[in-house]
């Protein structure tokens, strides 16, 4: 499989964890603990995988920063957080560097 899309997908398996770890309340929910670590363990393997074209410093920020936007995002749409211009500035400028980060790497 393709590195930089076993990255996407790595990163969208770290959204989903974080995803559960905030539905597990405090780890108190079992079936999210659950799903929760079997998303970080996809999440991680995923993230191994791509290492074998991908320069480890850029396949870490772009997973890491794959996961945030996701999150940010979900928490905009469904947990009424900040939609803000700045906020959404900033997200831009996130977007911005993971895509310089693929374009610079060979």
């Amino acid at each position: 499989m393709n590195s930089w899309i076993c990255l996407i997908i790595a990163g969208i398996f770290e959204m989903l964890w974080v995803l559960s770890l905030e539905l597990s309340d405090g780890f108190s929910k079992i079936k999210y603990i659950l799903l929760t670590i079997v998303f970080m363990i996809i999440s991680i393997v995923l993230l191994s995988f791509s290492f074998e074209t991908i320069p480890m410093g850029t396949a870490y920020a772009c997973w890491t920063a794959i996961g945030a936007i996701g999150v940010i995002i979900i928490g905009m749409l469904f947990l009424n957080e900040s939609t803000s211009f700045v906020r959404l500035a900033f997200i831009a400028m996130v977007v911005i560097g993971i895509v310089g980060l693929k374009l610079t790497t060979a």
